[in-house]
């Protein structure tokens, strides 16, 4: 979805940066990140919320995913959300992260979300087979494309490619992105697989396209125009930790919705 740099005020807040390992089946962040680490983030109203271990209240995660990222807020209309991931193991889910402050749309969460409205969409999703970046490869375990010039996130709802990566010289239309000239946004960034497959064979026209995991536009953290957000350093944390192998899934939503997945 086409970014919008939407500002708010801010303030210093320190928060844990790196995934620590917590089972093997977890995986490993970038090779050379130390065990702990600390990265300023200047958000008041972002809080570092105790760890709720949600992934095991969640009843739809397919039976072969072992990483859960849940992406939640006190309210459908907040901005503001914490990110949590988890790792299945042997004993049941287990937390892999302190919580990370997030940003979602400037006009919270939707359970309706359609194409220009900048609501973030509630459910669980899946993670794209490729992930992109503005950079190099910060060292993720699935594909990874280095965007250039004519790559776009095709956001017209009037095209049979709407909603999907498309490599042209032209603008495809409509709110379609030009992704390599997102900057800071898209550095690096996952796909959520909202409105597209496999949550739907194929994307509903003007049901909402480009939902993306992306680091923060500002340094103080804003809202977005959909997308879930968050710092540099835990963005690419989280991108590295996640392994296709693993079946993750993104649930996006309430705390009080929660009971729905």
């Amino acid at each position: 979805m086409k970014r919008r740099n939407l500002l708010l005020g801010a303030a210093g807040l320190a928060v844990p940066a790196v995934l620590a390992p917590t089972a093997p089946a977890q995986g490993v962040g970038r090779p050379s990140a130390p065990a702990v680490g600390r990265v300023s983030l200047s958000s008041p109203r972002l809080p570092t919320l105790p760890n709720h271990r949600l992934a095991a209240r969640l009843a739809l995660l397919p039976a072969q995913t072992r990483q859960a990222i849940i992406v939640s807020a006190t309210s459908f209309t907040t901005t503001y959300a914490t990110l949590e991931a988890y790792v299945r193991v042997s004993s049941g889910w287990q937390p892999a992260v302190t919580p990370m402050p997030a940003r979602i749309g400037s006009r919270g969460f939707s359970d309706n979300h359609v194409e220009g409205v900048p609501t973030t969409p509630t459910g669980i999703y899946s993670i794209g087979p490729t992930m992109y970046g503005i950079a190099a490869n910060p060292g993720v375990r699935y594909p990874y494309h280095r965007l250039v010039s004519g790559d776009w996130w095709n956001e017209n709802p009037s095209s049979p490619r709407y909603n999907t990566f498309q490599q042209s010289s032209t603008n495809p239309g409509g709110a379609s992105e030009a992704l390599w000239q997102e900057t800071p946004d898209y550095t690096h960034f996952a796909v959520i697989t909202y409105n597209m497959p496999p949550n739907v064979p194929t994307p509903i026209p003007n049901a909402g396209s480009g939902i993306f995991l992306h680091q923060f536009g500002t340094s103080s953290g804003n809202a977005t125009a959909g997308c879930v957000a968050l710092a540099h350093d835990h963005l690419v944390d989280v991108l590295a930790w996640l392994d296709p192998a693993l079946s993750p899934r993104i649930m996006l939503g309430p705390y009080g919705q929660l009971g729905r997945y």
